[in-house]
């Protein structure tokens, strides 16, 4: 008696709509993540389980760190016009001229620190240069000599760039700390802030767990 010949079925599978819906999500997730900028000053910030969010706009964030043993401070400035019009009150102060190309650059960093004597060298540099650790010496507070209080000054003249551009409020200021920086340095930053009648400023910390 013959055998029965049973029919083969294919057992390959589609790919093609999978492949379709992974292209999609990677697609997605491109678009709507939001790239890391380099911190020239990297801080450890101590932790906290408060998680109030930093506005997105009208925010000045004052870093306080160390490199080698010594602190330093940056400061950043989330609108680029609050960038632009405090560059051009540091300039006429302290008598220092850049480029119209060196501006432009300026309006793209978001966070810097070297005396605005040298400010305009940083900026001839390559972005992943200026980022690199040790490069920049941190914004001057001595209390003495030419380069005379220019954090404060940074401050003052962000503050007269907010107005100059018809803002229906002040700018927040927020504290970045470094975990390990001593206590007198930060004090320092408190006390030039409250100088200028800023009495409530935000104090950046690293989210932790709750203890239960």
């Amino acid at each position: 008696m013959s055998k029965v010949k049973m029919s083969k079925k294919s057992t390959s599978i589609d790919m093609t709509a999978m492949c379709d819906v992974a292209f999609l999500l990677l697609t997605f997730f491109i678009l709507t993540a939001t790239a890391k900028t380099p911190e020239p000053l990297p801080v450890e910030t101590p932790n906290s389980t408060v998680q109030t969010k930093l506005p997105e706009t009208g925010l000045v964030t004052i870093t306080i760190g160390k490199n080698e043993g010594q602190s330093q401070v940056f400061i950043g400035f989330k609108d680029r016009d609050v960038r632009a019009g405090a560059l051009d009150y540091m300039a006429e102060k302290y008598g220092v001229t850049f480029t119209d190309a060196q501006k432009a650059q300026f309006e793209l960093v978001e966070e810097f620190g070297v005396p605005i004597q040298e400010l305009g060298g940083l900026l001839d540099m390559k972005a992943a240069d200026r980022a690199k650790k040790g490069v920049q010496s941190g914004i001057p507070l001595d209390s003495i000599g030419e380069n005379k209080q220019q954090l404060q000054d940074w401050i003052q003249y962000a503050r007269k760039a907010n107005i100059d551009r018809g803002a229906d409020k002040e700018l927040d200021f927020a504290i970045k700390g470094d975990a390990k920086e001593e206590y007198p340095q930060i004090k320092q930053v408190m006390d030039i802030l409250q100088d200028q009648k800023i009495n409530s400023f935000n104090l950046v910390t690293g989210l932790r767990g709750k203890d239960y």
